[in-house]
């Protein structure tokens, strides 16, 4: 049978174009079909547009630390619109960046929704395409429980377009998403109360880790309510927001955002026309090389429910390419010691086991910790702490994980990922010399495990 292309991918986020383009440099026909933004959500409602808000909540700080340097300015003066305005127009920048590659790669693109009507047939707003191959690559979409006022809630995709900065904000969950964006409306002012059903924030990161950023949050102003949900959220007549959480207590606020989690985003996909099967959890059911129950189709990113961070989505996109059209390149991910940054105020920046981890896989571990201000921050009146960790097991000496949080936590931890790699042991940190004054020579200047 001929095909119209070689491969066809639903999606044009950061996995489906990394495919795409890449599999077109190594001669196959490839057609792209998105229907809302290039770059998919990490470009246009997640990381990008996250970090830029970031770095903008940050700004209060080094304008309140400035005068410990010799610094006098005028009263600072924050303006939302202004920053999400010049968000947007970098936003689109990149959209046009993402155009072009898949343009230049040689893919046609395709904007509109597409609908998989057979293993081989892809419908782009009515107009049927053929493809020997099939990749789902539509990522994920915020989901809010199903509680008496939900209409009122919004989600990350609402809060990067808000006209304005709400002047009290209820920020509910406890996963990246929650802890950072806490941090951003706490940052730019507003009065930011965080509530989670769990004991404890980031369930699954190292419990030193935890613990200690919720000590920070607090110390910064942030209201946090562990152990209880939100009930029901009723609309006053002055249009603010009363959200009643379930232990009885109720919170006035102007805005009430969701960060509990993502479904696979599978809507009008057509997948009911194939025998590609979910998994228990809603996700698309894929074997290590991504196929699903129907040869001709895959699936890689979030759609998938493995590791929901970009990075995994665009390595997944090149294997899917390499084993389809250079088989001799390929090589299967490697989903061990995956790196992570969570870009709350300050920074977590983590890579291998957590000490909870190491212990349940057997390990007998020795623990190393520093606990510290950042230097920055010793000619003002900041208490911030930072906390760096490693956790190395005792009989291989080898380092298993790397925990940080402090400023630029992600920058640190990237490049000691790749040590972790390596297989690099507890020896070879000590006998690497530290760049001095840095806080990133801690890393190698710890010398005595922490007792335990």
């Amino acid at each position: 049978m001929a095909f119209d292309f070689d491969l066809f991918v639903v999606g044009a986020g950061s996995g489906g174009v990394r495919a795409a383009r890449f599999a077109a440099g190594f001669g196959a026909r490839v057609a792209v079909a998105e229907s809302r933004y290039l770059g998919g959500t990490c470009v246009n409602v997640g990381c990008v547009p996250k970090k830029l808000l970031v770095y903008g909540a940050h700004y209060g700080e080094d304008f309140e630390q400035a005068g410990a340097f010799g610094w006098t300015a005028g009263e600072p003066r924050f303006d939302w619109p202004t920053l999400i305005a010049n968000k947007n127009r970098e936003i689109a920048r990149l959209n046009g960046i993402y155009r072009n590659l898949l343009v230049n790669s040689g893919v046609t693109l395709l904007e509109g929704h597409a609908r998989i009507r057979d293993p081989h047939t892809v419908e782009v707003d009515g107009k049927p395409c053929t493809a020997e191959h099939i990749l789902v690559a539509t990522g994920g979409w915020p989901k809010v429980p199903e509680i008496p006022g939900k209409e009122y809630a919004i989600t990350s995709n609402e809060a990067f377009h808000l006209e304005a900065l709400p002047r009290r904000v209820l920020v509910v969950g406890g996963g990246y998403i929650a802890v950072e964006f806490a941090s951003i409306f706490n940052g730019m002012g507003a009065q930011t109360t965080q509530v989670y059903r769990g004991p404890l924030f980031l369930r699954g990161f190292d419990q030193g880790v935890r613990e200690h950023l919720r000590d920070e949050l607090v110390k910064k102003g942030i209201a946090l309510r562990f152990n209880t949900d939100v009930a029901r959220i009723d609309k006053r007549a002055d249009g603010s927001l009363a959200a009643t959480l379930k232990d009885g207590e109720v919170i006035e606020t102007d805005c009430v955002f969701y960060a509990t989690g993502r479904r696979p985003m599978l809507d009008g996909l057509g997948l009911e026309n194939t025998a590609v099967k979910l998994n228990a959890h809603g996700f698309i059911a894929v074997d290590d090389e991504y196929r699903t129950d129907e040869p001709s189709i895959l699936a890689i990113g979030d759609v998938i429910g493995r590791v929901a961070l970009t990075p995994v989505a665009l390595a997944e996109g090149m294997a899917v390419a390499r084993r389809l059209f250079r088989p001799e390149e390929y090589r299967k991910v490697d989903y061990r010691l995956i790196p992570t940054a969570v870009f709350s105020l300050p920074n977590i920046g983590t890579v291998g086991l957590t000490t909870e981890q190491a212990r349940e896989a057997g390990h007998e571990v020795k623990i190393f910790e520093s606990r510290f201000r950042p230097m920055k921050l010793t000619l003002t009146d900041s208490q911030e702490k930072t906390l760096m960790k490693l956790v190395v097991d005792a009989a291989t000496d080898r380092v298993l994980g790397v925990h940080m949080v402090g400023p630029e936590a992600g920058e640190i931890v990237q490049g000691l990922a790749v040590a972790l790699k390596a297989g690099a042991t507890k020896c070879v940190f000590d006998e690497t010399i530290g760049i001095h004054p840095t806080a990133a020579e801690e890393f190698v200047t710890m010398r005595t495990p922490v007792a335990q």
